[in-house]
């Protein structure tokens, strides 16, 4: 490594480089995004920030803690459902007058069940919005961890909790809205949904949560509680034998990422106007955790920049390549987690070694070359002799 990129890599791991860090990226999400994107793209882009809350949770829980959670969609929905049910409570009394969504009077009983009335309130809506995430989280850890599941079965037991979860949702037609889902929000905390201002405060909001997230995550990181996560995922029984639990250091982890999912699940709704069990169930679950992985699962800004550039390529090229979308995505999952385990984020360290070993490799060549013998004399022929 030369003078240069050591000078530049302690900079960044300084304090004064993680503040600039997080500066530049205020001023780049929060200034220039909203100046030069038009108001649609601005929403698109807030969506895809969305996505990359959810994937800073999933880097925290698997690349530092090893769980492979392919059920963060229940998470999600959890969080998004919950923000849904006051919008549409919301709309009701603003605009219906009745105080009964539009939905349940045609496919319901024309009444509001009562597990919908606490989400009448803004404050009950926000707090259940971080509780009920984090306590599903918190139930479903200590079950799974304390009974050390982990690996391949920990993955497929938080898959089919997301299939269960969706195809619950579709059963509830009269409550939930079915496989239609809930749509047609109107005012989000009291702001009109078609002011263009309040699009643009909704996009800001989504990106100052963002950093926010990705804050915690590098405090996290840093943190005694990530040396212990690490060594967790490494040495789980050496980590026993010291004296820790390490079922209660994975359900934190796993609560924290938990609680990521629903604020961004609640983020989503307002700013994309619909949620439905397509987008909390196995598909939506399995493609947050291709950007993490894309990106490299285990660095900070590595899940959040794959996250992004996975929906920003799904976005472009689906519409144009529907059939072809599905495919490619698997393909650049198997190739990344088959020959680049550490993602995208591992390329710089990955050129680093080839070029530190092809340094080695012609320094050890030029070494040899100057300590090989000297040619001997050829002797000389009897003619040589006589003259």
């Amino acid at each position: 490594m030369s003078a240069a990129t050591t000078r530049i890599t302690s900079f960044f791991s300084s304090r004064a480089g993680v503040l600039s860090g997080f500066g530049f990226a205020a001023v780049l999400l929060l200034g220039v995004v909203p100046a030069v994107l038009p108001l649609f793209s601005l929403s698109l882009f807030g969506k895809f920030i969305c996505f990359a809350i959810v994937a800073v949770g999933i880097g925290l829980a698997w690349g530092r803690g090893g769980m492979l959670t392919l059920g963060q969609g229940v998470f999600f929905g959890l969080g998004a459902y919950i923000m849904a049910m006051h919008m549409k409570l919301a709309d009701a009394a603003l605009f219906g007058g009745t105080g009964v969504p539009d939905f349940m009077t045609l496919y319901g009983t024309g009444s509001v069940p009562g597990w919908w009335e606490p989400f009448r309130s803004p404050l009950v809506t926000l707090l259940a919005v971080v509780l009920v995430p984090g306590f599903v989280a918190t139930v479903l850890g200590l079950a799974i961890f304390k009974r050390r599941v982990k690996g391949a079965y920990f993955a497929i037991l938080s898959q089919a909790l997301a299939a269960a979860f969706a195809v619950w949702l579709i059963g509830q037609q009269a409550t939930t809205g079915g496989s239609n889902g809930l749509s047609g929000f109107r005012s989000f905390l009291g702001f009109d949904l078609s002011d263009p201002a309040n699009k643009r405060m909704l996009y800001l909001l989504a990106a100052v949560v963002l950093l926010l997230c990705v804050a915690v995550a590098r405090q996290l990181m840093h943190s005694r509680f990530g040396e212990l996560l690490i060594a967790v995922r490494d040495q789980e029984e050496r980590v026993r034998f010291l004296g820790y639990d390490p079922a209660t250091i994975k359900t934190v982890i796993y609560v924290i990422a938990a609680v990521m999912a629903g604020i961004a699940g609640a983020l989503f709704v307002p700013i994309v106007g619909i949620i439905s069990p397509a987008d909390v169930g196995v598909a939506p679950s399995i493609a947050f955790l291709i950007g993490v992985a894309i990106g490299g699962r285990a660095t900070l800004l590595g899940p959040v920049l794959g996250a992004l550039g996975v929906a920003i390529a799904q976005s472009s090229l689906a519409s144009s390549f529907p059939s072809f979308w599905v495919y490619f995505q698997g393909l650049l999952f198997v190739l990344v987690v088959g020959f680049l385990p550490g993602g995208l984020a591992s390329l710089p360290a990955l050129f680093g070694r080839l070029r530190k070993k092809r340094a080695t490799s012609d320094g050890g060549t030029a070494a040899a070359a100057s300590a090989s013998p000297p040619t001997a004399p050829t002797p000389a022929t009897p003619l040589e002799l006589r003259a």
